[in-house]
């Protein structure tokens, strides 16, 4: 089944082209994904289907230039499509091509065979180093903390204000959080509370924990002490605090990106790209726009201010749980060149087969 592929909101009305216009322009294209470099009217004119002098590409170049579809990066006759023309092939003509049978056998060995006897993060490990490997870009996946299901939570006295919260999943994961302590805390009231809490939260998920927080609350009340039920209360909320703490963010292959450089400015731009990657925040916004799609979304250089420098590009599915709730996003990051027709359909089938192993899970 080819990928639903919709078209990214960017304010940019797809100019018409005539036959001859479109043949030229995705020449162009062609040749800017598999080399990266510019391409001249005379190499154009010897692929055309219907014979056209290098004279009357150049006319047609010249059009497509005055719509802001293709540019001259510098003296040279070659020309370049610019993210606007990017934009315009892969929402008017990209055609998406199929995951081969070769290919759909490594995503189901390497991705479900990572969840045998394994962690879910595991799992979204392995599918991030995967598509990193079949693009030759950087694999990421952002995933909600909330689906993973709780086994047992402790409270550890650390000074006579502060305590430390470790939560520990069924998969073996382990959180800690600092909470502050109320004045006068009993000894007991601790022990209390760690007790309180096991007895309420095993083997439900982050998500049906807090979905029960002001039931539980309410519960506190009945049953505890008013400080131990405080102490309840900032067990239960420090599990939702910090930005970005209920999402994890998993970044591969980066060094894939310092491979097949063409010049120094390329150098900067990865620079540039490796640098926005460190940026937790602004990459998992980015992702987060996708898990909003109904299908594979496509963002393309500056179009979003992650990419605002490094002119990079990003393809990013959705996944979905036993619920069929959208619960995170795999995706490929890499130039501006990436194999669209390709990676799109990789993205996409990784992404359901993240998704049936959450649903047997």
């Amino acid at each position: 089944m080819t990928p639903r592929v919709p078209p990214l909101d960017t304010g940019f009305g797809l100019p018409q082209l005539n036959e001859r216009s479109r043949e030229i322009f995705r020449q162009i294209v062609d040749s800017y994904l598999a080399t990266g470099e510019p391409v001249g009217s005379r190499n154009i004119s010897r692929f055309l289907t219907a014979p056209l002098s290098p004279a009357s590409v150049r006319n047609v170049m010249a059009d497509l230039e005055g719509l802001g579809l293709i540019q001259a990066p510098h003296t040279s006759a070659g020309r370049l499509p610019t993210e606007l023309g990017l934009r315009f092939f892969v929402d008017a003509m990209l055609e998406i091509g199929e995951v081969s049978e070769a290919e759909r056998r490594t995503i189901e060995a390497k991705v479900a065979g990572a969840g045998i006897g394994r962690s879910m993060d595991d799992v979204l490990g392995q599918a991030s180093q995967l598509l990193s490997g079949l693009s030759r870009g950087a694999g990421v996946v952002l995933a909600s903390k909330q689906d993973a299901r709780l086994k047992h939570i402790e409270f550890v006295q650390l000074e006579p204000r502060r305590a430390l919260v470790v939560l520990v999943g069924e998969d073996g994961s382990v959180e800690n959080r600092i909470v502050p302590l109320p004045v006068g805390l009993p000894a007991s009231a601790l022990t209390e509370a760690t007790n309180f809490l096991n007895a309420r939260i095993r083997g439900r998920t982050l998500l049906e924990v807090r979905a029960d927080i002001e039931h539980a609350r309410e519960t506190a009340r009945g049953e505890l002490d008013s400080i131990t039920a405080s102490l309840v209360d900032a067990g239960l909320a420090s599990w939702g605090a910090g930005e970005g703490a209920d999402r994890r963010l998993i970044v591969r292959g980066q060094a894939n990106l310092l491979e097949d450089l063409k010049a120094i400015e390329d150098l900067e731009r990865v620079r540039l790209l490796l640098d926005d990657l460190e940026g937790k925040k602004e990459v998992i916004e980015l992702l987060g726009r996708a898990e909003t799609a109904d299908g594979v979304r496509i963002f393309i250089g500056s179009e979003n201010k992650l990419f605002s420098l490094s002119g990079s590009s990003m393809i990013a599915a959705p996944f979905r749980d036993g619920r069929q709730n959208i619960v995170g996003v795999v995706g490929v990051i890499g130039p501006t060149r990436l194999n669209y027709a390709r990676v799109v359909p990789m993205v996409d089938y990784t992404a359901k087969v993240v998704g049936r192993l959450l649903g047997e899970g």
